[in-house]
């Protein structure tokens, strides 16, 4: 697991890469937002199997494994979990070291669970 704390206004799939490199992984599971051409053929350099929905408005579709797609839930269900710790879902803490120290007290409480 890897974690990483970026600005609100910031889109994700800026520190996509930087987490999948910390992780060993056979395949990855992410929604569209995370469907990139760079980003794709930077998980297949890495033998990692891209199973992201295509976008509706990409002129070439790509075949995406929705039978392991729905394990994505998991995913959705860990950030309910977090979400349960009020400090984590209101950003309570005011500096990003407390904040991530939070989330991985949080994350460890859930891991332990």
């Amino acid at each position: 697991m890897a974690i990483s704390l970026i600005g609100g206004q910031v889109h994700d799939i800026t520190q996509a890469a930087t987490l999948v490199a910390q992780v060993e992984a056979k395949a990855l599971l992410a929604d569209k937002g995370y469907d990139a051409d760079s980003f794709i053929e930077s998980l297949q350099v890495r033998a990692i199997r891209p199973v992201i929905p295509p976008k509706s408005n990409r002129k070439s579709q790509r075949d995406c494994d929705f039978a392991l797609y729905r394990e994505r839930n998991l995913v959705e269900r860990f950030f309910n979990i977090i979400k349960h710790f009020r400090a984590i879902a209101t950003r309570y803490e005011k500096t990003a070291r407390n904040f991530l120290a939070g989330l991985h007290l949080v994350c460890a409480l859930a891991w332990l669970k």
